[in-house]
């Protein structure tokens, strides 16, 4: 293990933000740039025209309506940390592209309505969360709106998802009368500047005369009675219980007026791990890759098109796990050594990118924990592990079964051939699962929800000049399908007519219902239906 390779991972920081749409996670994002330096103004999301877009909406549709619906990446340099900020998706219909980059974060920025509290799509990413052991920090935001008892909202991070919740501040007030946030640990008064432009007076001791200016004995007194009183009820702050996934530190503010935000950073830079051991397979044979191992190793846990226009690029999203990288290794795909099966693929990795959202620049050097971009013609897919000697392998990132199934043809027959290989291309990054009938020409695709169609047909125009039509499909679900050759051959000349193949050749079949495959399942017990499958 290097010394040196070990302590610049060590002081990585790389994290994701989830949140139920319109809790403010895109406000945050850009507000957390702010606090680390990384931009000198704060507000795009609330101006009109293209001023609407933050530093991480950079898709023309996510630009148009204001939505997240594309994970990006932006790093960052604080005070001797390096930040790797994964912004992921707020819509659910785009959960999938929110897993994958969950499998690249060490830690988790949960965002709640301070008046909302915890939404069912909120639910369902901290269930993600929890099978990845990624512990997270939680910020409740928008106290500066009417909102929730804070000690009933911790109330519902410990019932909703048996978690912890142990707050670091504590607010005075919410809405027109919030005041500010008590540091519990120090015994500061963080205020609140309700002037926007002057921003927020500076902290000062709790006990001392000053605290008059912000809060008038009343307020004082409640807010003291409060603390304590939380103090009490709650169990205190413990790393090591935080970095297992059993507790969360908790903060309170309001991104739109950058308030908590600091403190928000703070907390991030202190309490989430760094890059950890990550397991491996090395020659059939499980395995352990340490960030300090000298080895470079990683694994592509998103593939995105296009993001330049001008240049037709098709960029892979690169997490470092090991070693120190420098512009212009050659890195090759894992190989199972069998000639035929997984053939190795090596590449020179000379124009590696470091993001900033839509903006990047050459990445002369990476470590465990960054994020990087490489350019790559096809080359490289969605779950792929990379390192120096080929041998070292990840666990595949999952592709879920998708919900709803669409037919689509494009407008100009003509085009058909370039429809198929946008679509491939759509595909390949995740944008959407496709399967090609046995019989028939139609392309079936497959998404979580409507908005993945509605972004799909904005893409294929805008990108690929394709006028495309989406129709019903008469298929309701699709199953990968395992087992014996003999029984998958005897279940496929059956039922010829419902059999496809995905973007990886493998074996789908398409069901008109649930019930169908209900009752496939037990006339063909020898062949499993999944409902999803591992893409390495």
């Amino acid at each position: 293990m290097s010394t040196s390779v070990a302590l610049e991972a060590a002081r990585r920081r790389t994290f994701a933000i989830i949140s139920h749409p319109d809790a403010g996670k895109t406000t945050l994002t850009e507000n957390l740039l702010l606090a680390g330096g990384a931009i000198r103004a704060a507000g795009a999301v609330r101006a009109r025209g293209e001023n609407r877009r933050t530093r991480s909406d950079w898709m023309k549709i996510e630009r148009e309506r204001g939505i997240s619906v594309s994970a990006s990446v932006m790093t960052f340099d604080h005070e001797g940390l390096m930040f790797n900020l994964l912004d992921t998706p707020g819509h659910e219909d785009f959960s999938e592209d929110t897993y994958r980059t969950l499998t690249a974060a060490d830690a988790a920025v949960m965002v709640l309505d301070a008046a909302k509290g915890i939404e069912p799509q909120t639910l369902k990413l901290f269930e993600v969360c929890r099978l990845r052991d990624i512990p997270i920090v939680t910020f409740i935001n928008k106290m500066d709106r009417e909102a929730q008892d804070p000690i009933a909202l911790l109330d519902e991070i410990s019932s909703k998802l048996a978690l912890d919740p142990a707050p670091l501040y504590w607010p005075a007030g919410s809405g027109g009368r919030f005041k500010g946030m008590l540091d519990l640990r120090g015994q500061k008064f963080i205020p609140f500047g309700k002037n926007r432009e002057e921003g927020h007076p500076d902290p000062v001791a709790f006990n001392s005369n000053a605290i008059v200016t912000h809060l008038d004995p009343d307020e004082q007194g409640e807010l003291e009675e409060a603390s304590m009183l939380v103090q009490e009820a709650s169990k205190p702050f413990d790393v090591q219980s935080f970095i297992e996934g059993h507790m969360t530190p908790v903060v309170f503010g309001s991104a739109l007026r950058h308030f908590g935000v600091d403190e928000l950073l703070a907390t991030i830079a202190a309490y989430a791990p760094a890059p950890k051991p990550r397991a491996a397979e090395k020659g059939g044979a499980e395995t352990h890759v340490a960030p300090g191992d000298p080895e470079v190793s990683g694994f592509v846990f998103k593939v995105q098109a296009n993001m330049d226009p001008n240049h037709r690029d098709r960029i892979a999203f690169f997490k470092l796990t090991s070693g120190k990288f420098t512009r212009g290794m050659k890195l090759k795909t894992f190989s199972t050594g069998v000639r035929g099966e997984t053939p190795s693929k090596q590449m020179s990795v000379n124009a590696p990118i470091m993001f900033f959202a839509s903006d990047r620049e050459l990445a002369e050097e990476a470590y465990a924990g960054d994020v990087i971009g490489i350019p790559n013609h096809g080359v490289l897919r969605v779950g792929e592990s990379l390192s120096e000697t080929g041998t070292l392998r990840f666990a595949g990132l999952p592709n879920f079964a998708p919900e709803i199934l669409q037919r689509v043809r494009v407008k100009d027959p003509l085009k058909a051939k370039h429809l198929k290989k946008a679509l491939e291309g759509l595909a390949e990054e995740g944008v959407t699962q496709l399967f090609r009938p046995d019989i028939g020409s139609d392309f079936i695709v497959g998404a979580v929800g409507q908005l993945q169609f509605e972004v799909m047909a904005d893409r294929l125009s805008n990108e690929y000049q394709l006028d495309v039509i989406f129709e019903a499909s008469p298929y309701a679900e699709a199953r990968w399908l395992t087992g014996a050759t003999a029984d998958l051959e005897d279940f496929h000349s059956k039922h010829r007519t419902a059999m496809a193949t995905d973007i990886d050749n493998d074996t789908v079949f398409l069901a008109k219902s649930a019930w169908e495959i209900g009752y496939l399942g037990e006339r063909f017990p020898k062949v499993a239906f999944h409902r999803s499958k591992e893409r390495s």
